[in-house]
């Protein structure tokens, strides 16, 4: 493989990396993942793409969650103050207010290597099933989470011949102190978990029994859908293996507690009541376990299809040995047909579900089950209770759960239709490495699991901010909102604040590609939020001074914290004023044309382009000396904590050049002449300026100020770049940078950043030396950031540089989900060794664009797996 770089030393054919050693379809780290697993089997309809792990693998690396003890003395002397202020502030927040910090510093998550897919859709809550089978993450009250392990939740197989129980066995590795009736300690040995977002399959093999059970489980997460994808439901499917010469009847038990193993499972008047329910021909039965907390009062519900043995109640303390004896007599369960009464404070309530079938000899049959959850109203810190976006379709009084469940039951296998339409093009692309698929997919899980809420736009809401299309602003209700609701994520679970601007800017291309109305909803909200002014002043933790919670005409740092007000109040006072964020202006722009691009919504983009106007006005006030190129000032966006910047920089000078740039394209597309002429007057001299100020001849500069650390090599420094040319411009007219520095930049990032940062293996670190070592001066400047990683390695896809890209990428994804054991809780953040920041970030959802960038390769034909072999 070699390139041609106009800009390098030589001027000639360059071929430093030898791409011949590197195998795109590397299996050394998935078969490391799967060296213990001793069976042969390998399970029922189980695809082979996707993220495979043994159930008794132990991942040989620990880390550590970043601490202040991580802090290098002088930058801990430096942020001296900001820690008193912080401290002042957590402890007001914790210990008066009684309100969980939106930013724990003195909490981070530690590491559990545990986390499997999120069960559930879009914007309703979620619950995780790990991939060793336990039910032990919550997300029951969107963006507030519980990390527990509820035991009694559990799956158990019960096999019986000639009327006789042969076999019984909980389905778990564990050997809890409770419910020591059951039978324990499955052989971890001989089953896997296999994750390809939305779905994941555990296969168990029964030692001695030539039995093989395949667990798959489906959540309706569906691209362009919005009413299944809104449903908080997902199914369990077991295919059912019998490979003797003999008939078997097996029977599945579902058994889960009422509750999440929270407090509030033992504040007394739970109860659980046995349903059935007929509709359309197709008759389904469970229980539903009423949660009746005072706030956000939710039912589960387990159900199935099949005819049902259900236990209605059961006390899930002490051994529990009569529920296991009355499994084992036949592989059914009594069936009480009253309600269980409501629990008494200080006690708990389980529910169990048992479906059995007869399989063949050496034949197959399968059992369904259901889990649905119904929480209608969600009520914040503000004590507003907002409705669920699924209550379009199955109303607001919390007795939704019995048809969710007959809906999910029945559907269920047009979701699969519709997921394997979805995801066959890629998965059968010959040409994309199997490490690429499986993050591809998995990393979806944050649409899910990243605190997501999705809510209806109440009758008498008004999202403009007071300005009307008359006077440059927007309607009250735009359709899009009107009609598919309002939507916001976290920008991570422990950064606990809603639609952080400036990581959707990266995380936004999984929306737009997939659910683009959510991206238009949200960028609604964004541009009604601008016109807003709040004077109020507060103090701001980083720098200690007051200032206006918002300051009109710019775009907030995010739009406020679910134990708290969304969408009335931001925290971004508490990091920084609102001045310092200029790049975020910057970031809506960009946004902006780049979501009419993908969409060609044309209203949108009318509603849009008088923001985009003002927010471009403000930020013109920061081009001091006229050379049509904005000077940072502070703590700016993607400079690290601990740098100051001043004058322009390479990442916010370049994403200024490309809104610019972006500016001229709409005003044409629009037919406003005056203002595409203006801004293609600041376009020329800005880029005289961008060059001149920042370009060493190999790549550009950090920042322009002169400081002796200015020539470090950013990772993200063609981020402007890289939003041109996902937005179909970059080139002639709407050109912002020499295509040939461009090129050069990212070869020096891609030598520096990529190879010389621990043997080319993790991905690009944030700050390099040029003399190649990581650059040390700042908190965040040794790190290595996933998402901005993505972007980059779609930044070189859409340059040619395919090869490149995705060994950057490949680092990334190696180390996370296969040496770290970070499976669905991709981190913000992680040192060379070590160390790891905000586990479960919104950020590394930018993968998305590497498929953009793939899929706007010029003469791309696409060659399936029996045309290219897969690793």
């Amino acid at each position: 493989f070699v390139r041609y770089f106009p800009e390098s030393d030589s001027g000639k054919l360059i071929s430093d990396f030898d791409y011949s050693t590197m195998d795109l379809n590397d299996s050394t780290s998935l078969a490391e993942l799967m060296s213990r697993y001793v069976s042969t089997e390998t399970g029922f309809g189980v695809p082979k793409d996707g993220w495979r792990i043994c159930l008794a693998h132990e991942f040989k690396e620990k880390r550590k969650p970043f601490q202040a003890r991580d802090v290098s003395l002088s930058n801990m002397i430096e942020h001296v103050s900001l820690g008193v202020r912080y401290l002042r502030w957590w402890y007001r927040k914790t210990q008066v207010e009684k309100k969980a910090p939106f930013i724990d510093m003195f909490r981070a998550l530690p590491l559990r290597q545990i986390y499997g897919a999120p069960l559930g859709g879009i914007g309703g809550g979620s619950i995780t099933r790990g991939w060793r089978g336990d039910f032990c993450r919550w997300q029951l009250n969107p963006g507030m989470y519980h990390y527990k392990t509820v035991i009694a939740n559990q799956f158990t197989v019960c096999l019986c011949r000639g009327g006789q129980t042969v076999y019984q066995q909980v389905l778990s590795m564990d050997r809890p102190p409770t419910l020591q009736g059951w039978n324990w300690g499955y052989c971890g040995e001989y089953a896997f978990y296999h994750a390809l977002y939305p779905r994941a399959w555990t296969v168990y093999h029964l030692p001695g029994q030539n039995v093989t059970l395949t667990c798959r489980q489906v959540s309706p997460v569906i691209p362009h859908d919005y009413k299944d994808s809104s449903l908080p439901v997902a199914v369990f499917v077991w295919d059912i293996e019998n490979k003797n010469d003999y008939a078997l009847d097996i029977s599945i038990m579902f058994t889960m507690i009422n509750g999440s193993g929270h407090k509030d499972d033992k504040s007394g008047g739970h109860w659980n009541e046995p349903f059935h329910l007929e509709k359309d021909g197709e008759s389904v039965s469970g229980v539903l376990l009423h949660h009746q907390t005072p706030v956000n009062p939710y039912t589960l519900c387990i159900a199935a299809r099949e005819k049902v043995i259900h236990q209605t109640a059961f006390s899930p303390k002490g051994t529990c040995s009569a529920l296991w004896s009355d499994l084992m007599t036949d592989g059914r369960l009594d069936s009480p047909k009253d309600s269980s009464p409501p629990t008494q404070k200080g006690e708990e309530v389980a529910a169990a579900l048992a479906v059995s079938c007869s399989v063949p000899a050496n034949n197959h049959n399968s059992v369904e089950f259901s889990l649905a959850w119904d929480m209608p109203k969600i009520t914040f810190g503000s004590r507003e209770r907002i409705y669920v976006r699924y209550t379009r379709y199955y109303g607001t009084k919390g007795d939704a759960a019995p048809y969710l469940s007959h809906y999910a039951l029945t559907h269920y296998s047009k979701w699969e239709e519709s997921i394997d339409e979805w995801q066959r093009p890629i998965l059968q692309d010959g040409s994309l490495p199997a490490w690429y698929k499986s993050a591809l997919f998995n990393e979806l899980y944050f649409v899910v699991d990243g605190g997501t809420v999705w809510v209806e736009l109440p009758e008498d809401a008004d999202i403009s901010g007071g300005l009307r299309p008359e006077d440059g602003g927007l309607p009250a209700q735009p359709d899009v909102v009107k009609e598919y609701g309002r939507f916001a994520y976290l920008e991570g679970q422990e950064y606990r604040m809603y639609n952080t601007y400036d990581v959707h800017f990266y995380a936004s291309f999984a929306l737009i590609m997939l659910w683009p109305k959510l991206a238009l909803s949200v960028q609604y909200d964004i541009a009604g939020s601008v016109v807003q002014h709040d004077p109020t002043e507060r103090l701001n933790l980083m720098n200690g001074r007051y200032s206006p919670v918002k300051t009109r005409g710019v775009v907030p740092h995010d739009i406020g914290d679910p134990d708290d007000e969304p969408w009335v109040r931001a925290n971004a006072y508490l990091i920084h004023d609102t001045a310092d964020w200029k790049d975020l202006n910057l970031k809506f722009v960009l946004q902006v044309y780049r979501d009419y691009y993908l969409t060609q919504d044309e209203q949108y983009l009318k509603d849009m382009w008088p923001i985009c106007q003002t927010v471009m006005e403000v930020e013109l006030k920061f081009d001091k000396d006229g050379d049509g190129l904005i000077e940072n000032s502070g703590y700016a966006d993607q400079t690290y904590d601990g740098w100051k910047v001043t004058g322009p920089s390479a990442y916010c000078g370049g994403l200024w050049l490309a809104s610019v740039c972006m500016m001229c394209k709409m005003a044409r597309v629009l037919k406003c002449e005056s203002v595409y002429q203006r801004y293609r007057d600041i376009l020329e001299r800005g880029r005289a300026a961008f060059d001149k100020l920042l370009w060493n001849g190999k790549y550009y500069n950090y920042d322009s100020s002169g400081q002796s650390l200015s020539n470090s090599v950013m990772s993200d420094q063609c981020a402007g770049q890289w939003f041109l040319r996902a937005s179909g411009l970059g080139e002639d007219d709407y050109q912002a940078f020499p295509k040939e520095k461009i090129c050069s930049a990212l070869k020096s990032v891609f030598d520096l950043n990529v190879m010389s940062f621990a043997g080319g293996q993790m991905g690009a670190v944030n700050g390099m030396r040029p003399e190649g070592v990581p650059d040390r001066s700042s908190v965040q400047s040794d790190e290595v950031w996933v998402g901005v990683v993505y972007g980059l390695a779609a930044t070189m896809i859409h340059e040619g540089m395919i090869e490149e890209g995705m060994h950057t990428a490949e680092g990334c994804y190696r180390a996370v989900w296969e040496r770290m054991g970070m499976a669905f809780q991709t981190p913000e953040a992680y040192c060379e060794k070590g160390i790891y920041r905000s586990l479960a970030y919104m950020r590394p959802l930018s993968i998305w664009a590497i498929q953009l960038a793939l899929n706007n390769r010029p003469n791309h034909n696409k060659t399936t797996d029996k045309d290219v072999g897969q690793g």
